[in-house]
This record gives C-alpha cells, sequence and structure tokens, in this order.
C-alpha cells in the first residue's frame, strides 16, 4: 500500500467517517478503535471540549482537502453571511467545484475530483474552470469535456451511478455526462456526521 494510502486510512479510523469517500476505506471502521486488551483502551482517554471542537475542524478540513488558511478564511464569509454560521460553512464547502464534481459522480473521491479540476477536465456554463475552490451557484451547468469524456477514472466513476442522484440540489445527466446545480443544499441534505456546532463554538473563543 502507499505512504499516502496508509496516511489516509490513519485518518479514516481517527475520525470514525470515511473523510475521503472511497468505498475501500470503509472496512477500516468496522474495527475496533483501540488496540486488544485493557491497555489498548487505557491508551484513549477523554477530549475536553477544546479537543472535540478542534478534532472536528480537522476532521472537516481533511474531507474537503482545505489548508489551515482555507478553512478560516471560508468560516470568516460563512460567519458574515446571514443564517447559521454552521450551515452557511457547509454550504459554502459544498459549493466547491471539486466538491461538486465528486457529487456529480465524476469523479471516485474528493481528492480525485481536485486533480480532474486542477488538469482543467471540466466546463462550467462552457468555459473551462480550473480552480477547485470556485463557488459554483443556483443554475450553473457542469459538463465533462468532451476530450475528457473517455477518461478512465471518469468513465468508471459514473457507471457506478444507479438510477437518479440521492441530491435533491444536483440535478445529474449521464448521457451527457453533465450536471446543474438546482438549489443551495439545506442542513438535512448535507453531511449528516459533521458537527458544525462544534466548530462555531472553537471559532467562538
Amino acid at each position: 500500500m502507499a505512504k499516502n494510502q496508509v496516511a489516509r486510512g490513519k485518518l479514516v479510523r481517527k475520525y470514525g467517517v470515511n473523510i475521503f469517500g472511497n468505498p475501500k476505506y470503509d472496512k477500516l471502521l468496522n474495527r475496533k478503535p483501540f488496540s486488544p486488551g485493557q491497555h489498548g483502551q487505557g491508551r484513549r482517554g477523554r477530549l475536553s471540549n477544546f479537543g472535540l471542537q478542534l478534532k472536528e475542524k480537522q476532521k472537516i478540513k481533511f474531507m474537503y482537502g482545505l489548508l489551515e488558511k482555507q478553512f478560516s478564511n471560508c468560516f470568516k464569509k460563512a460567519d458574515k453571511m446571514k443564517g447559521e454560521t454552521g450551515t452557511n460553512l457547509l454550504q459554502l464547502l459544498e459549493r466547491r467545484l471539486d466538491n461538486v464534481v465528486y457529487r456529480l459522480g465524476f469523479s471516485p473521491t474528493r481528492p480525485s475530483g481536485r486533480q480532474l479540476v486542477n488538469h482543467g477536465h471540466f466546463l462550467v456554463n462552457g468555459k473551462k474552470i480550473n480552480i477547485p475552490s470556485a463557488l459554483i451557484k443556483i443554475g450553473d451547468v457542469i459538463q465533462v469535456r468532451e476530450k475528457s469524456k473517455k477518461m478512465d477514472i471518469i468513465l468508471e466513476s459514473v457507471k457506478r451511478i444507479k438510477g437518479d442522484l440521492d441530491l435533491p440540489w444536483l440535478e445529474l445527466d449521464k448521457a451527457k455526462m453533465n450536471g446543474t446545480v438546482l438549489d443551495i443544499p439545506e442542513r438535512d441534505q448535507l453531511d449528516q456526521t459533521i458537527n458544525d456546532r462544534l466548530v462555531v463554538e472553537l471559532y467562538s473563543k
């Protein structure tokens, strides 16, 4: 196993969630969170409130592939918006182009979606966009570039989609290999494994 795969596997076990979206990491979540015996259990103490808040922030950072400064800037932007800061934060993260590419099924994971966007394999409203953090808005159409439609990673990822997307805010046309943003996702349509309240509490100190 490659070194980066080992590191990702450890992160998946640490946060108890498949933060990279790759099915191969799901089996890691079924393992015991500690080594066998009393000593294995005893090494893991309970985290303080600050520890829990920091861990949740780190989990979200790894999940969406953000650096510390990027995450901080995203939180500041969410805090200035109307509504709940935590929900705003998750909506901003979900609207990133690399994430939308992943959600539409054009990439098997967010990291691969980020790489595909970086290499210019997608059009947004007919224009090539190679900035993973570009924010997608309602009505935007994300399309696989014609020359990229035969790429194995994209074809294999799309093949895994059975039926319609289970995401009311996105619409996928598998035949044309494009997707449309229908709405901004509501909180109950966002990742339920994320406790955004902990992150808001962390930044409010």
